[in-house]
């Protein structure tokens, strides 16, 4: 083979998702409101004395964290993408980032329950009329947080590519799950849930007297939260250790031996990035490899194929 034609089968390992360098800038705008929001509120909780929103303060504080890993990851897999110590790109970095968080909502879910069912046994003086107020603002801050980043969170689609000599050459694919963006949402979702939550309680206690509305609620948001990191964990570590996804691996097997003509005796399929995935393929009977390789073109996630014949 000529050098000019190993040129030609040269490619890249860039599976980084189509809306990569947006959702980017999405994060940071929402890391510099939460932060503002932040300070905010630990400001206000000590002038008013009040530990509810001293708490929300802190609370806000680890979320600005986990954000702010999340906008990390994005600049880390721009800044490496074709790094070639990264064999398959690095299109997993945003898992890697959104499992961290996951386990941040964890810590914090476990936090808020905890810290609620003690108040619900020795309960605190609030200044209601203040920590609502303030409250309120943090409402408002994570519902522009989430429009800002709901705008690369639900966007789903699928590019064709082909796989010319067994790979794809175009690996900037649709954005597909990017649990990067996911963590970074769930993040601010947990911020408006509790705002919500606590604004009720406020409320309530402010004009009825339930002051045990206030840790009852923080129990239930603290539940909620719950829920939301063990979805997220699970779907992270799901990407992180390559584990089979039986549709994907169904669609392959038919185009492949719907003809008749190859069986596949020994299949691989793993996403490499956001809505991209790699597979390995290998089958006998008398099709051609080409043959084999031009029927996978229609499996559109695929961005990164190797096709053995027996």
């Amino acid at each position: 083979m000529s050098p000019r034609d190993t040129d030609a089968l040269a490619h890249d390992h860039v599976f980084l998702g189509r809306d990569h360098d947006a959702n980017t800038r999405r994060t940071l705008w929402v890391v510099a409101l939460t932060a503002v929001m932040m300070v905010g509120e630990i400001v206000a909780g000590t002038v008013f004395n009040s530990m509810a929103l001293l708490a929300d303060g802190f609370h806000m504080a680890t979320h600005a964290v986990a954000l702010a890993v999340a906008a990390g990851a994005y600049a880390f897999a721009r800044r490496n993408a074709h790094n070639p110590r990264f064999t398959f790109g690095t299109g997993k970095v945003g898992d890697l980032a959104g499992f961290a968080s996951a386990l941040i909502l964890a810590v914090i879910a476990i936090g808020i329950a905890v810290e609620s069912v003690q108040r619900l046994f020795t309960p605190s003086t609030v200044a209601f009329g203040e920590a609502t107020v303030i409250a309120i603002i943090g409402l408002v801050v994570n519902i522009a947080s989430a429009v800002l980043l709901s705008g690369g969170h639900h966007h789903h689609g699928h590019d064709h590519h082909g796989h010319g000599h067994g790979h794809g050459h175009d690996h900037h694919h649709a954005h597909h799950h990017d649990n990067n963006m996911r963590s970074a949402f769930m993040h601010v979702l947990a911020d408006a849930l509790t705002s919500v939550l606590a604004i009720a309680a406020l409320l309530a206690g402010r004009y009825l007297g339930w002051v045990w509305l206030d840790p009852v609620m923080g129990i239930v948001g603290g539940i909620v939260i719950a829920i939301w990191s063990w979805n997220l964990l699970r779907d992270t570590s799901a990407v992180l250790l390559d584990t089979a996804d039986p549709h994907l691996e169904a669609e392959i097997r038919d185009e492949v031996e719907r003809p008749g003509d190859a069986r596949i005796f020994d299949l691989h399929v793993w996403r490499v990035g956001p809505g991209a995935h790699a597979a390995i393929v290998a089958f006998a009977g008398a099709a051609s490899t080409e043959a084999v390789r031009q029927r996978l073109t229609a499996v559109h996630e695929l961005q990164h194929v190797t096709v053995e014949a027996r």
